[in-house]
Formats: structure tokens, sequence, C-alpha cells
């Protein structure tokens, strides 16, 4: 019997981690849940099971590197190589320039940038002599246009969309599908559905829906992949 295919998801939450995690349980996948804290993903664990799948909960740290490289050592060793990664960790600041810390400045980079970089690392040689494989990175809006007031977030999510496109130039001859999701406006999670109870309908991005534009990528032909993708509700202006 073939092993089976396992797919890392690093920054695992109710809304697009754990959509990220059933669809591609349902595609035949085991899946692995990694995030700083992992007390809430029992449930997400739960939905994987129960579609017939491995779910394996590892903790960690994605702004230290000794972290990143512990998990993905107890990933190779209980489980072998991931042939999939979503690197979907991120967090944001609203605040002006002169009102951001350096010490929050650079923890924001580490989190929506370096720790990609770092996580990437670690599945790429085995993906490069496999000749396949796939990683996603979950960006967003400030990728492409710094706002006032966001530039501590700006700065790393434009680092991993030039993270994604070194990435895809180099590992992409070699077989591996590297792509970047513009995710252009809030996402339907539950704390977002509960902050905006009268958000027109239509008007938040449905996780199940972004995680299926994440799966269809992962099955692309080599004939056709999609480096970037933008996803945005039909109301959104751009």
């Amino acid at each position: 019997m073939a092993a089976a295919q396992i797919a890392v998801i690093v920054g695992v939450g109710p809304g697009l981690g754990r959509a990220v995690a059933e669809r591609f349980a349902r595609g035949g996948f085991d899946i692995v849940l990694m995030a700083r804290s992992t007390q809430r993903l029992s449930g997400i664990a739960d939905a994987v099971r129960a579609a017939g799948r491995e779910a394996h909960v590892i903790g960690v740290d994605v702004t230290a590197p000794d972290s990143v490289a512990a998990a993905f050592a107890e990933v190779r060793t209980r489980l072998g190589d991931p042939s999939v990664l979503v690197y979907n960790a991120g967090r944001i600041q609203i605040a002006g320039l002169l009102d951001i810390e350096p010490e929050e400045f650079d923890s924001l980079w580490q989190t929506n940038c370096r720790g990609a970089f770092l996580a990437a690392r670690e599945v790429l040689p085995a993906m490069r002599d496999a000749e396949r494989g796939s990683i996603i990175l979950t960006g967003a809006t400030a990728a492409v246009r710094g706002g006032a007031r966001f530039a501590s977030f700006a700065v790393g999510k434009f680092g991993l969309r030039a993270l994604a496109q070194s990435m895809a130039r180099e590992f992409g001859p070699a077989g591996v599908h590297v792509a970047h999701a513009v995710i252009d406006g809030q996402i339907a999670t539950p704390t977002n559905v509960e902050r905006m109870p009268d958000a027109a309908a239509g008007s938040l991005l449905d996780p199940e829906a972004i995680a299926d534009s994440y799966w269809h990528l992962h099955q692309q032909p080599r004939s056709v992949w999609t480096h970037e993708l933008d996803l945005r509700p039909a109301s959104e202006t751009f």
C-alpha cells in the first residue's frame, strides 16, 4: 500500500486553517496542524479524522528557527516527507508608523514572512528530490498595497510575496508548485462574523471557498500552474 500523502498547515485556527485542513483531508491527505497554541485544534483534528484521515497536532513558534526545525523533524520522523505545505500564519497590527515599536515591527515580519522561509526550507529538499509538491502562501491586500497605518503588516506581506516569487522561479523547474494567494478582504471567521453582524451577504470571503481554491492550485497540471491568485468578494473594490 502506498504511503499516505501529508499536508502540513502552519497557522491553524477556526477559519481558513480549519477549512484547508478539512478540504485536503477530503482529498485523501493526512493532515498536520501546526499553531503556536494547540488548545483550539482538537475539534479540527476530529473533523479530519471524521473524513477518514489521520490528524496530528504540533505546537510551533514560527518566529523561532529551532521550534520550526523541531516541528518538521517530528513530522518527518512520525509520518514522512510532506507533499503540501500551506503557510497560513499571520499577524496584523494597525498603527501609525511613529506608534510602532521596533520590537513589534520585527515580530510581525518574523511571523508574516520569515516563518514561511523557515517552514519552506524544511520541506523543499524532499519536494525537489521527488520532483513534486505544492507550497501555498496565504497573502493579503497588503502584499501589493501598503496602506496608511499598516506598515508593519505590509512589510511582512510584501516580503512573503517576494519569497513566493523567488521560490517559484528557483524550484518550479524542479517540479515544485509555489503559489501566493492574495486574500483581498475579510474572511468569514467566527470572530469576524460576530464582530460584523450587519455585514452584507457575500461581503466576507467564505473560508471553505478559499480552501477549494487552494485545493485547485494543488491539483493543477504543470502546464497551467497559477503562481498568484487574487481572491475577493464581488463587492470588494480594487
